[in-house]
């Protein structure tokens, strides 16, 4: 067993620390979302709590670890009596994103139900975590049927199984931590607001302190052992002190001055729900208790905002998270004036002992992934991307996009076996059985019913005596289920200077940044391809972040003509990489544009040819008709027809314009079944 980083030897990232060992303190807090760029101790610090945890007291050999002194009195392996109970260490479950279903609640132990005859419970990793931590690295990217398991378990406490006969219920009370790059995509609103606090990570931009990372990361790789042993004495420290404050935690006294500032700095900033403020008043208490104090004083207050606010403050996923301080010290001032006990009296703020993460810690600083990088939109006119070659000398200046609006749903036809999500119909782990095969590989989802009728015909010849069945390879069925996939959606969008006519380019960024939304509710993968002058341009190449694409659709400047041929061929390229990538990823093209091609020798002539690849290798592709004034040529619509696909107005792209609520898209993939 590898020997973790030590905790206190991690350099810097005060406010990961304290939001980590505030819920070793309070696990009722609710656990940690860390965010930040890769590369920034985010999952090295959270594998380093779990040996700082306090041992815990569990009932020998039960397989989900009944607390001795309150059993679960549901608990599969019960009921339990009052004597043998063991101490073991803490633990700390990793959820690997591509985890099975049954791997994260468990599942009917196959091997026994066809050997032996009866029903037995195989415990999953929602068990196993059960009174300890559970990672998820990457959680940003974790399947939404994981996500729902791990909603319905933090919400019941408890995790539910009903399948293949199988009914079990059991405790699974855990400290969820999740780490993520939003750089890789957003995490859906439901499980971001089950994660009690959050805190931004960035690297440090000091030469010293880099300094000393590297020197500590390199001394540790050279002997893990004496490293570990050299801040062994921090280590005790710091192991000593959640003890001290868990211990001191049910005498700390959250006044009513204190409830009141907490009560009215979630009303000031227009947090939906109550968690909000339950999460802030457990996190006060906590950060009383860690200085070693048993009243909340407004510094407990205002710090337990900065964690527990800025992730409750998205109304969509392009908005930064984060605080305005000078609004939450405004708010603290009004409602507590200078200072709030148990009593809501003045105090003298108490510094507490010192150490990692100690009490009234500061918020992360405003640069680094908290800014633009977290999915902030830059003002028109600033930092704008390279400019494609040939932009033309009538090149304006970016605007602002319209207000976004929920569109229709745009599907791929046919059935797909990508990656699970919410847009188009394929065969994936999750979602109704519509049958049976023989297994390709290793088999991973059994089809129990199937599996017994291929074997049964068989019993006499193989020589059954007893109540298990005799089961062999060939028997073994593969459920087949069909869900929803996640698609590539390639925007491919004109920028030319007929689109900025007649300010139709607002209205334009308006309708792309609402198919953006969308695609990041369908857990779709994005790219960005523009056109003008005489070139295309890949502005974002495929990525899970739809917050990168619509920072790159508001710099978006206009101008020059209209290359709709260099377009699509950039387009075509960008699918033909992708395609050896992930090649069970089905794409989407949605092409915007009003169809006057103007640029580039033959330009009607080459934009032709470009769209009949995409028809000839059954990519499916719309054509969102951008063409306006009473006069209409109809040029979006024929090369729709020559991409094989369908055209749409941006009115008849509202899902609720009278065409329709669906609208799939025409054509057929090439991988379509």
């Amino acid at each position: 067993m590898s020997t973790p980083f030590p905790f206190t030897a991690v350099v810097g990232q005060d406010d990961l620390r304290l939001a980590l060992l505030l819920n070793a303190v309070s696990p009722a807090v609710g656990g940690v979302l860390v965010r930040g760029e890769k590369g920034t101790a985010k999952s090295t610090a959270v594998r380093a709590l779990s040996v700082l945890l306090p041992a815990v007291d569990v009932v020998a050999g039960c397989r989900f670890s009944c607390d001795p002194g309150a059993p679960d009195p549901a608990c599969p392996d019960g009921p339990h009596e009052a004597g043998a109970h063991e101490s073991r260490a803490a633990r700390m479950v990793e959820l690997p994103v591509g985890a099975s279903e049954d791997r994260l609640v468990g599942a009917l132990d196959i091997e026994r139900a066809l050997s032996e005859g009866v029903k037995a419970f195989e415990p999953g990793l929602l068990a196993d975590a059960h009174r300890g931590i559970l990672y998820v690295d990457e959680v940003n990217l974790l399947h939404d049927h994981l996500v729902d398991l791990l909603l319905d378990a933090a919400a019941m406490g408890a995790s539910y199984v009903e399948r293949e006969g199988v009914s079990v219920r059991h405790a699974a009370k855990f400290l969820l931590v999740g780490t993520m790059n939003p750089e890789e995509g957003e995490l859906r609103p439901q499980l971001l607001d089950r994660f009690g606090l959050t805190v931004e990570v960035a690297a440090s931009r000091e030469p010293d302190q880099r300094v000393e990372v590297v020197r500590r990361r390199l001394a540790y790789d050279d002997d893990p052992a004496g490293f570990t042993a050299r801040w062994a004495d921090e280590e005790s420290a710091v192991r000593a002190r959640i003890v001290a404050a868990r211990e001191l935690l049910p005498s700390v006294r959250l006044g009513d001055g204190a409830l009141r500032q907490i009560a009215a700095t979630c009303a000031a900033f227009e947090v939906d729900g109550m968690r909000a403020d339950i999460v802030m008043a457990r996190t006060a208490v906590a950060l009383a208790a860690w200085d070693g104090r048993t009243d909340v004083l407004a510094e407990d207050v205002r710090q337990a905002a900065l964690l527990a606010l800025p992730h409750r403050r998205r109304r969509n996923p392009f908005d930064a998270p984060g605080l305005d301080e000078n609004k939450l010290d405004e708010t603290l001032e009004e409602f507590g004036g200078q200072g709030s006990g148990a009593d809501g009296e003045d105090e003298d703020p108490d510094p507490g002992p010192d150490g990692p993460g100690g009490g009234g810690g500061q918020a992360p600083e405003s640069d680094g992934p908290q800014g633009d990088d977290a999915g902030a939109r830059p003002e028109a006119g600033e930092g704008g991307e390279p400019q494609p070659s040939g932009a033309g000398s009538g090149e304006q200046q970016p605007v602002r996009a319209g207000e976004p609006f929920r569109t229709k749903v745009l599907s791929v036809p046919g059935v797909g076996e990508g990656a699970a999500g919410r847009r188009s119909r394929a065969r994936t782990e999750r979602g109704r059985t519509t049958g049976s095969r023989r297994p390709q590989g290793a088999l991973t989802k059994l089809h129990l019913a199937a599996t017994v009728q291929a074997a049964a015909p068989h019993q006499l010849a193989r020589g059954r005596a007893g109540r298990g069945l005799v089961v062999r390879r060939d028997d073994l069925r593969q459920a087949t289920r069909e869900g929803r996939e996640g698609n590539l959606v390639l925007f491919v969008v004109d920028a030319s200077g007929s689109m900025a006519a007649r300010q139709r380019m607002s209205a334009v960024k308006g309708a792309v940044l609402s198919l953006l939304l969308d695609a990041y509710q369908r857990r779709d993968k994005v790219g960005l391809v523009t056109f003008r002058g005489t070139a295309g341009d890949v502005a974002l190449p495929p990525t899970s972040s739809v917050d990168a694409a619509a920072v790159r659709l508001e710099s978006l400047p206009t101008g020059g003509r209209t290359p709709i041929a260099a377009g699509l061929l950039k387009a075509h390229d960008v699918l033909r990489v992708e395609r050896m990538r992930d090649p069970a990823r089905r794409a989407l093209v949605v092409v915007v544009t009003d169809g006057r091609a103007t640029g580039g020798p033959e330009p009607v002539a080459m934009a032709g040819r470009a769209a009949r690849l995409f028809a000839a290798e059954g990519i499916a592709s719309v054509v969102v008709d951008c063409e306006s004034g009473p006069v209409r040529l109809g040029l979006a619509g024929r090369l729709a027809g020559e991409l094989g696909g369908t055209a749409v107005t941006l009115d008849e792209l509202r899902a609720d314009s009278i065409a329709g609520l669906v609208r799939d898209v025409q054509g057929t993939s090439r991988r379509a079944a």
